[in-house]
Formats: C-alpha cells, structure tokens, sequence
C-alpha cells in the first residue's frame, strides 16, 4: 500500500506562502530534493498548486529536478477545472475515495508539495500518511501559514526522523498516531 506523504516548506515564523522568495537550496538541499522524488511515483495537488506549476515548471526543460516533476503524473482535486494537461488527471467529485484507491495500488508513494486548503479534506479523512516539514533559517514576516484553513483539532502528530541540513535548514517529519 501507497502512502501519501505531504512535503511542505516552512519559515521560522510559519510562512508556507510563496517559497520561491525566501527558500535556501544549496547543493546538498538540491541533491537530497532531488533524491527524494525518487521516492515518490505521482502528485497529489490542488487546483492552485497545479496551476502555479505549470506555469512555472510546465515549459521548463534541462533541470533534473523540473524534468521530474514534469514527466511524473499528476492527480488534481479541483471543483473548476474541466481539463488538465502536464500529465495531470482530475481527482473527480469525490478526492478523498480516488486518492484512497491510489493508495491502495502498488507502486511507489504518492506527494503533495504545501499545505492548501485541500488539506482540509485531506486531514479530516485521514489520507496523509506523513508529514515532512522543511524548516528555513528565514523570517518572512507575512504570508499564508502552515495548516491557516485546515481543522487540525484531530490530528495528533509524532515526530520520526529529523534531517539537519548545511544551509541551517531542518527537515522533520511526522507521522500522525
């Protein structure tokens, strides 16, 4: 069985919006970001997170970490989108029992990059099997904070691993009891 692992980007003061202004990827942080996708079979995204990649990354050729990001599936919850491209599919009208299916097949894990207001669904249904939380020596001051539009009042987190990194960055992860 497929896990489906939550990886998200973290500031000092718990900004999770717009990573691409303050993240630090150093050699090592981009080697083991890298490394790491190979962990991982598809994504697992929301409207607005699919939509910020593919406009970002959707054209971007030569990056070995974008060349896999872009040649790997893509499973979209979204209540507007009709159709998708970048090897994307939609979740349909009912995300929480398709992203359990795809658990169930065999294969490597499935990843979510951010906490969105999908997360919402995600952590009410039990669906997030780990979360990996990558902590920056930054202060962004403003910003969307991690889980600001998800009911975390049931989620009992454990902490399982933790990764210090060269660039003052610490990745740890949680599984929830």
């Amino acid at each position: 069985m497929r896990k489906l692992i939550e990886s998200t980007l973290v500031t000092l003061d718990g900004v999770i919006e717009a990573p691409e202004r303050w993240a630090q990827f150093d050699a090592e942080s981009s080697a083991l970001s890298l490394e790491q996708l190979d962990n991982y079979e598809a994504f697992v995204m929301g409207r607005t997170t699919y939509e910020t990649f593919y406009a970002n990354w959707g054209q971007v050729t030569g990056n070995p970490y974008i060349d896999r990001i872009n040649a790997m599936p893509k499973y979209v919850a979204s209540r507007s989108l009709a159709e998708t491209t970048w090897n994307a599919t939609l979740l349909g009208p009912d995300p929480s029992n398709a992203i359990a299916k795809l658990k169930e097949q065999p294969g490597k894990d499935l990843i979510k990059y951010g906490t969105t207001r999908f997360d919402a669904t995600l952590v009410h249904d039990h669906l997030i099997d780990e979360f990996h939380f990558g902590y920056m020596p930054v202060v962004a001051g403003a910003g969307q904070r991690l889980f600001e539009h998800v009911d975390t009042k049931g989620l009992d987190l454990r902490l399982t691993d933790e990764k210090r990194l060269q660039n003052g960055s610490v990745i740890l992860t949680y599984v929830p009891r």
